[in-house]
């Protein structure tokens, strides 16, 4: 999904299909193929744009079948003959031979010794690159680090230097940070995207494991990390050919340059903290931007402002918050576990036994089920806590989790006043001295009010009425109330004190 983002949102830009496919490192016949489905169903790309992941994903289910190249592996096969055709005997019509084997369709002998000569000559030059305005940000890390004493221990702490300069201006921005892991390489990242006011077209870093997860010379596997970052930002992560310097020969350069800028100037004080180390650098880097490049009549800072500012696209509202990703299984309690912190959260009950993709940040926690979104929490650090959403439970367990003495006032309120007054009475027994359990409370007021759904309306009342009358409400004498309907006879009159006058009725003067 992300891959196809990025194409509709180059075509948007007026990419060609051609460019495309080379900015993405994909096949021209995938590019077609995908524009192709998109542009048969939707009458704009701003509204292929606006569908959730899951739909783009419904839609684009059947998998592409790219056409066959009639090239194969010739190219990759090129460094190998170079090696072979040194042998006594081996020629290029014997290579060709051996490479139609494998490829019945592929080029013909003449076609083969024309782009294996074209391949020689690439191998041996050196191709100047004009760089488009607003195009490239090229990021990378110094082989030597800078130095910080600490201030309570007197110990040297090292850091890393991170670089990132503008492929047309030369516009660079630097800082020193913690390490090349993840969080800070992407820390770098978005503040070098604010230093510069806004984003380029793509970014290019090496193969650091910060970005790369599997290093390929045509077609590197981005960890799932960096792409979120480039999709949030509306950029490309560009990254260069293993060993090859050359391909982003503008940070190395720029390297060298703030080694003697930089650290030359800074070798003489002692730093206590990364904080007053990378306020130096800024000033340090500015001074550097600000000088003129040597035999030009401007400097970096001036051709960025008249040339490459406007070139740029504009920052996201929100500045990048750093996503990590798991896997985990929903248990029979309707919770997946967050591992790392050892809590638990809720997701709707319907997805018990499935696996879900947890993306969570520091302050979020979010449930995926293929690129869906089901459930939404705040993260929280409570080992082996649970955080539960009512809604997410099934009907009859929502019923019991909302169990609470308000809850039983407010149903009774709704079925009348005497019903009201019964669930009251037995809600008294939790302010007594030994009062009773509270879930054997709430109970019994949960037995009462299952009355409601099974005789009618008056009769519970009056129910109610003889039962608060003898001062003993339990859902047990109320159902014999009704059992016997004792509730259709009329209440006793208030009880006396005096015995009446009978005839079997000695009196007292019999017993003197």
């Amino acid at each position: 999904m992300y891959q196809l983002r990025r194409i509709l949102q180059l075509r948007q830009q007026g990419y060609s299909k051609r460019a495309i496919a080379a900015t993405l490192a994909l096949a021209r016949s995938t590019v077609d193929q995908y524009l192709a489905t998109i542009e048969s169903h939707f009458d704009s790309l701003d509204q292929a744009l606006n569908w959730q992941d899951d739909q783009l994903h419904r839609l684009l289910a059947q998998p592409l079948t790219p056409k066959a190249d009639r090239i194969g592996d010739l190219y990759e096969r090129f460094p190998s003959f170079d090696a072979q055709l040194s042998k006594p005997g081996v020629t290029r019509f014997h290579l060709w031979s051996l490479y139609k084997q494998h490829n019945p369709d592929g080029l013909q002998y003449t076609q083969f010794c024309w782009r294996y000569q074209q391949w020689l000559q690439t191998q041996r030059t050196v191709m100047h690159i004009e760089h488009k305005a607003g195009d490239k940000l090229f990021v990378d890390f110094a082989g030597k680090r800078l130095t910080v004493i600490d201030a309570t221990t007197n110990q040297p702490l090292t850091y890393e230097f991170f670089v990132a300069i503008l492929g047309c201006s030369q516009l660079t921005y630097a800082v020193a940070m913690n390490s090349q892991r993840k969080e800070d390489f992407l820390a770098g990242l978005g503040n070098s995207l604010i230093f510069m006011g806004g984003v380029p077209a793509a970014i290019v870093p090496d193969n650091l494991k910060a970005a790369v997860q599997t290093a390929n010379r045509y077609e590197p596997d981005l960890n799932e990390t960096i792409q979120d970052f480039a999709a949030h930002y509306g950029t490309c992560i560009y990254p260069t050919r293993s060993r090859k310097p050359r391909d982003k020969a503008l940070v190395e350069g720029a390297v060298n340059i703030l080694y003697q800028r930089v650290y030359t100037a800074l070798q003489d004080k002692p730093f206590h903290s990364l904080q007053e180390l990378n306020q130096q650098i800024m000033h340090l880097v500015e001074a550097h931007n600000q000088q003129l490049f040597q035999g030009k009549t401007y400097s970096r800072r001036q051709r960025f402002e008249t040339l490459e500012a406007a070139q740029l696209r504009p920052l996201p509202a929100d500045s990048y918050e750093l996503k990590e990703y798991r896997l985990a299984k929903v248990q029979v309690n309707s919770h997946v576990l967050l591992q790392p912190d050892k809590h638990y959260y809720s997701v709707p009950y319907r997805f018990v036994g499935q696996q879900l993709k947890l993306v969570y940040t520091q302050h979020t926690v979010e449930m995926y089920h293929q690129h869906e979104r089901i459930a939404f929490h705040a993260r929280c650090r409570l080992a082996y806590g649970y955080s539960t959403q009512p809604g997410h439970l099934p009907p009859q367990q929502q019923w019991v989790s909302q169990w609470s003495a308000d809850f039983f006032r407010q149903q009774a309120l709704q079925a009348g006043p005497w019903l009201a007054r019964a669930i009251e009475q037995v809600l008294k027994r939790l302010e007594e001295p030994l009062h009773a359990y509270p879930q054997q409370v709430y109970r019994s007021c949960a037995g009462i009010l299952s009355l409601v759904k099974k005789v009618e309306p008056d009769r519970l009342e009056k129910a109610c009425e003889r039962a608060l009358y003898y001062g003993s409400v339990s859902y047990k004498i109320l159902r014999g109330i009704l059992d016997s309907e004792l509730d259709r006879l009329p209440l006793p009159q208030t009880p006396t004190t005096t015995i009446p006058a009978h005839e079997n009725i000695r009196g007292a003067t019999a017993y003197q």
